[in-house]
């Protein structure tokens, strides 16, 4: 199957959509077809084993209307999409020439057929029943520059006709014709009268003639159109901005030379410079420098995120800072951007469900318009009321009735909610994941990644007759030497204090049970789990209940001995993200049920549900039992949105009525999800839930106005209550009224563009444990840091640039306990140290960089 987008020409309102969606689907081998008639695009998915696009554009100009296939070729020769545009901005200056000519011809046409009712003086050749040819005429030819100019109506509203798919084009040709046919029809009448000497008949087609309303009709209905295309290219605003974002040139590096090549020609794996001010060209990784780079156009986050050697970077954020090089891994259409721009693009021009309602009513709509038009006429005329009020009723039937509002009320609004959204961090891969968010009564959260961190952090340090700081001292040393997460969180504490290993000279890893090692003193020391130190006949009495309680505060503990005595306890948890607590919240005070989803032990399961306040928790679920989960609760009824960010979720995300990948997550997460949370937080999921019932509730008053217009105005037009109340209507003011109804439609949509995200991140700092124990040896440690702070200076050679200077920097950073300041102009490195690394180690860190220390005191 291959999946093709047409641009396509010639669409007036959702029929003409209507229309060509049933000529193109009705092809062998078409599966799906989706006509944006926002867009003038068309999207088809059909085997390319039994048609092609060929086939398919042939069908749509059989129907009456012009496509065409929209496809480039990049510099790699890959096929891309055609750069976005907005259709409706091409159209503004033509129609807008078109509006200026047509009150050119307009206002003095209204001057000869009404100037005189209101006491304007007139030229004596056209006033009197003598001159009521010339009066007649005279309208005539200042009406017809207006139907050429405007003759666009006439031969698409004729042509779909011919082809028995009416239109709103239809409707207005049909109205103008037969005003003008009329006034025509009673110009001969006059000219007859006058030269069969009966002048009480021209008298009486002197005040039926219909040029001006027909003039009239042709030219509010570009007005409107005119104001209603404004409207439409202002929806595009937010794809137009992220399109400007995109960076047109890039800086290249080759042999220490910085060139500025256009974008187009950047490959992967190309060495590029970012200056301070400039955006990032593509996605990449950095070589060397660092910087704060601000990624709040594409992730929403305010504040900028540092960014050093080894860090991905996105194309189109900001470098607001430092300068820096990066290595380019994603090009073209691979990158972040171009991704984010083709989702929200695809996202507005799709349907959602609530759209096949107007569909349906648009199909159907004009013919049934023109049928009441022509009982209308008739039923007037055999009233007696005579021809000229007959038609006057039914030419206003004709150009009041306004199938273009019933088109413009979704599309509008799903591509202005969109565009939101992506401003916001939100993305919606389709209109139908838009809508159906809105409904959802259940939110299932995975817990890693998702609800907390994703990564242990230590909690609790709880010595047994010694130190705080000496216990972390030996877990450091301990520890150093493993990759596993619990290791590292004990790693990462420690080096943030300040805190040195202490040194060993044997170490052995302990397979699913921990480690151990031996100092020069031959004192051995053991970590790991309650299981090691049982089975090396370590006593647990001085622990007490201590494990029991961490365990229920889903914290997971960490045991260390001294020669098989046992000398204290760690303990890490994955701790809850900032916000996750007011999300959860956030949740509850929509209505939704929310539900946590892990495969953790129970213990730590609840502690998590409890502190961040989640109704329910399911724990120890195996990665393929979350999929019968969401199975499970979907048959019980629930509409369920399923929040998560790793490979084992991909089935649950794709199985929920509503799949909300992170986007810190996976591909395969976000692949199989309905929407993409730009930033890895739960406020996103309240987000996109808000913005969701924001677009549906706009939907909703856009389709009741639309609805409503016409069955007040149609029976208005076609004279009902003229018997009680003497209420007709004037075909220009129908003329005006249609115009009106379709731009309080767009202007209702561009409501949501105001719109925004009701919550925010109210934390700054993570949200404690229950029970969490505060980290006394931490003021220990800083203290001794203070006190015992030592200052050395290195003289290194070979730094000829910011790059070198950046690059010893951050070889000294990563010391353990060292922090460096170098100074290029003057070839130094001032060094802080606690003591615990030696100046061989800070000689050797330089020397691996790649520089020469030639002296350090």
């Amino acid at each position: 199957m291959s999946t093709e987008k047409f641009e396509v020409s010639g669409m007036s309102c959702s029929a003409c959509a209507t229309h060509i969606e049933k000529a193109v689907g009705k092809l062998p081998g078409v599966e799906k077809v989706e006509v944006n008639l926002l867009g003038n695009s068309m999207t088809a998915r059909f085997d390319e084993q039994k048609l092609g696009a060929d086939d398919i554009t042939k069908a749509v100009a059989e129907a009456g209307y012009g496509a065409h296939l929209l496809e480039t070729k990049t510099h790699t020769g890959a096929k891309s999409a055609k750069k976005p545009e907005n259709p409706a901005l091409a159209e503004i200056s033509g129609m807008k020439r078109r509006l200026i000519w047509s009150f050119v011809f307009l206002l003095p046409l209204m001057y000869v057929s009404m100037g005189h009712m209101i006491g304007l003086p007139l030229p004596s050749f056209l006033l009197g029943v003598e001159n009521a040819v010339s009066f007649a005429l005279t309208q005539f030819l200042l009406t017809l520059p207006i139907v050429l100019i405007n003759h666009k109506y006439f031969t698409g509203g004729f042509r779909a006709l011919k082809n028995r798919a009416p239109n709103m084009d239809s409707l207005i040709a049909l109205g103008a014709s037969a005003s003008l046919g009329y006034g025509v029809f009673a110009l001969y009448r006059m000219g007859w009268a006058l030269g069969h000497g009966v002048p009480q008949v021209a008298q009486h087609y002197l005040h039926e003639l219909y040029f001006e309303s027909a003039a009239m009709i042709l030219t509010l209905i570009t007005l409107g159109k005119t104001l209603e295309a404004i409207s439409k290219g202002r929806t595009g605003s937010a794809l137009s901005a992220l399109l400007d974002l995109s960076p047109k040139t890039a800086l290249l590096v080759k042999e220490n030379t910085e060139t500025e090549v256009p974008i187009e020609q950047v490959q992967p794996g190309d060495v590029l410079a970012v200056r301070p001010g400039a955006r990032v060209p593509v996605d990449g990784t950095v070589l060397a420098g660092s910087s704060a780079v601000d990624e709040s156009a594409l992730t929403g986050e305010s504040l900028p995120v540092e960014k050093s050697a080894g860090d991905p970077v996105t194309g189109a954020t900001m470098n607001t800072s430092g300068y820096f090089t990066m290595q380019a891994r994603r090009v073209g259409e691979d990158t972040t951007l171009a991704q984010i721009i083709a989702l929200v693009e695809d996202a507005g021009a799709s349907k959602a469900p609530i759209a096949k309602l107007a569909d349906r009513v648009s199909g159907i709509f004009v013919p049934v318009v023109m049928a009441i038009s022509a009982v209308t006429l008739l039923l007037w005329f055999w009233a007696g009321n005579g021809f000229e009020f007959a038609l006057a009723r039914a030419v206003t039937v004709l150009v009041i009735s306004c199938p273009c509002a019933l088109g413009l009320a979704t599309p509008v609004a799903i591509m202005v909610g969109t565009g939101r959204g992506a401003k916001n961090g939100v993305l919606y891969k389709n209109a139908e994941a838009l809508e159906n968010f809105s409904h959802i009564d259940t939110v299932v959260l995975d817990k890693t990644g998702t609800i907390t961190e994703g990564r242990p952090t230590l909690t609790d340090i709880l010595p047994f007759g010694l130190e705080e700081v000496s216990l972390l001292r030996i877990a450091f040393g301990l520890e150093e030497k493993s990759e596993h997460p619990i290791s590292l969180a004990v790693q990462s504490a420690a080096v943030q204090q300040g805190i040195s290993p202490l040194p060993l000279v044997r170490f052995e890893a302990l397979s699913g049970l921990g480690l151990r090692g031996e100092d020069a003193q031959a004192n051995t020391y053991l970590a790991g789990n309650e299981r090691l130190m049982r089975e090396r006949g370590v006593a647990l009495s001085a622990a007490g209940e201590t494990p029991s309680r961490l365990a229920q505060e889903g914290k997971t503990p960490l045991y260390f001995a001294q020669n098989d005595v046992l000398i204290g306890i760690l303990a890490v948890a994955d701790r809850p993200k900032p916000d996750s607590l007011s999300a959860v919240s956030e949740f509850h005070k929509r209505g939704l049920r929310s539900v946590m989803l892990t495969g953790d032990n129970r213990l730590t399961a609840e502690a998590i549900r409890r502190e961040v306040g989640a109704d329910e928790v399911i724990a120890e679920v195996l990665p393929d039992g979350k999929d019968e989960k969401i199975r499970s609760l979907m048959e019980e009824g629930h509409n369920v949105a399923m929040v998560g960010d790793g490979i084992n979720d991909a089935p649950a995300l794709a199985r929920a009525n509503i799949g909300v990948a992170i986007g810190a997550g996976t591909d395969v997460a976000i692949e199989s999800a309905d929407i993409v949370l730009m930033k890895s937080s739960l406020t996103g999921a309240v987000t996109a839930f808000d913005l969701s019932r924001s677009v549906l509730r706009n939907i909703r008053q856009n389709l009741f106005w639309a609805f409503f217009y016409n069955v007040i105005g149609i029976p208005i037009a076609a004279g009902v209550f003229y018997p009680l109340f003497g209420l007709v209507l004037n075909p220009m003011f129908g003329a005006a009224a249609m115009s009106l109804s379709s731009l309080f439609v767009v202007s209702n949509a561009l409501r949501l563009h105001a719109w925004k995200p009701q919550t925010a991140a109210t934390a700054e700092a993570p949200v404690p444990l229950s029970g969490t124990q505060p980290l006394t040896a931490i003021d220990t440690v800083k203290n001794d840091k203070e006190h015992h702070t030592m200052e050395k200076t290195m003289y290194i050679e070979g730094m000829s640039c910011g790059h070198c200077s950046a690059r010893v920097e951050k070889a000294l950073n990563e010391l353990p306990g060292v922090s460096a300041t170098v100074s290029l102009e003057d070839k130094t490195a001032t060094v802080q140290t606690d003591g615990g690394t030696s100046e061989d180690e800070l000689k050797k860190a330089v020397t691996d960089a790649g520089y020469e220390v030639t002296d350090i005191h």
